[in-house]
């Protein structure tokens, strides 16, 4: 007798075919899923990757334009600019920044990361597209023409812009949004920086802040993407190339960097400290003054403009003055200097709301605490600090 003539047994065996299918189904539909979102991911990735290349290259063109140098060598080149021509550039940025904002911003100001990570934690992985529009553009006029801030906080909320378009095209779930948020700026990251781990870990760390399994993929897929769409214009180059390979005495400076590292955090308390006092203060002038706000970024740039004449290495994002730091080639006195002066003309730069994020201020400020804090450490101790290979 055939066992499947069995009204039980065949009853057995079709659901055991149809839970199969189903499973099996199931599966594959969520692999075709799966696969589909990563070649989103990549597609994201290079948008934003190109979106973060473009906004560098359109920096280098108005300040080589203007000023005839990028910012490369722009400090060392403004030197020998007419001192009229460094105090009006500034102030012509600020007005166009100025008129930009107030037609296009409900409140004047541009939109930076703080923005991306409200949009992910409660809007679904959306911003606000025509202000950050708006925001780009007056980010990029701000640090073309003379402003003091830096580049990567304009370019996390351009990302912002490019996942925001497409999830509303897509209709995607707020889940969803907020992984094509991920995708978008840690590709934006990579291409700033030629760093995919780094822009993969700035998007689980700061944006997303989690490292769900299911973000890792796509995320680390699109801040590849990025890189390579940095690496297509510039090769493998790195910002910063350290002219010496240090041989460092670890256990015995490990106390130095402790100290160095508490050192960093109260300059970095101080400078973010001065934008927020900045920005107050400039609230409370212009509503006693009784000006439009557009206004406000040129009287910044008129500012801005006053300190370049002696002081032209606060122009721009500073990659100039950070190198020359991490290089050894900026004194003591001057490194103290440098740093006071480009505090003070980043809280001018955010505070009379010109554009532009706080990054790049971080690396040059960085860079000139650690050289002053070397110098002073070897000169004490000399006895205690690693040999230098040259």
């Amino acid at each position: 007798m055939d066992p499947t003539s069995d009204p039980y047994t065949k009853a057995f065996w079709q659901a055991l075919r149809r839970d199969t299918c189903h499973i099996v189904g199931s599966v594959l539909g969520r692999a075709r899923r799966q696969l589909h979102f990563w070649i989103l991911a990549l597609l994201i990735g290079i948008a934003a990757g190109c979106a973060a290349l473009g906004f560098r290259l359109g920096i280098s063109w108005i300040q080589t334009t203007i000023y005839g140098a990028d910012d490369l060598t722009l400090a060392s080149v403004a030197r020998d600019l007419p001192w009229l021509w460094v105090l009006v550039v500034p102030v012509m940025g600020g007005l166009a920044v100025g008129l930009i904002l107030d037609r296009f911003t409900p409140d004047g100001r541009v939109r930076t990361v703080s923005d991306v990570i409200e949009g992910a934690a409660l809007d679904g992985g959306r911003v606000e597209v025509r202000e950050g529009l708006a925001s780009a553009t007056a980010s990029l006029i701000t640090l073309g023409t003379g402003g003091s801030s830096g580049r990567e906080g304009p370019v996390v909320h351009l990302a912002g812009v490019v996942s925001t378009a497409v999830a509303r095209r897509i209709k995607a779930s707020p889940v969803t949004g907020r992984e094509l948020l991920g995708c978008a700026v840690a590709g934006a990251v990579a291409a700033s920086f030629n760093a995919p781990i780094a822009g993969a870990l700035f998007a689980h760390e700061v944006v997303l802040r989690h490292f769900a399994t299911r973000a890792f993929a796509p995320i680390a897929i699109a801040a590849v993407a990025g890189t390579v769409i940095n690496r297509l214009q510039f090769g493998g180059l790195t910002e910063f190339i350290l002219p010496v390979e240090p041989d460092l005495a670890f256990h015995i400076e490990l106390p130095a960097f402790m100290v160095l590292g508490l050192v960093s955090a109260l300059v970095a308390a101080a400078m973010m400290s001065g934008i927020f006092r900045a920005d107050r203060l400039a609230t409370r002038a212009m509503s006693a003054i009784g000006w439009p706000r557009w206004s406000r970024p040129a009287l910044a740039g008129l500012a801005l403009g006053m300190i370049a004449i002696p002081f032209p290495h606060i122009i721009g994002v500073g990659y100039e003055t950070t190198a020359a730091a991490l290089s050894g080639q900026i004194s003591l006195a001057q490194a103290i200097m440098f740093a006071v002066v480009k505090a003070l003309a980043v809280a001018i730069t955010l505070g009379g709301r010109m554009g532009g994020g706080v990054f790049s201020p971080a690396l040059v400020m960085g860079s000139l605490t650690g050289l002053a804090f070397g110098i002073i450490a070897t000169t004490l101790a000399p006895g205690y600090s690693g040999s230098v290979n040259v």
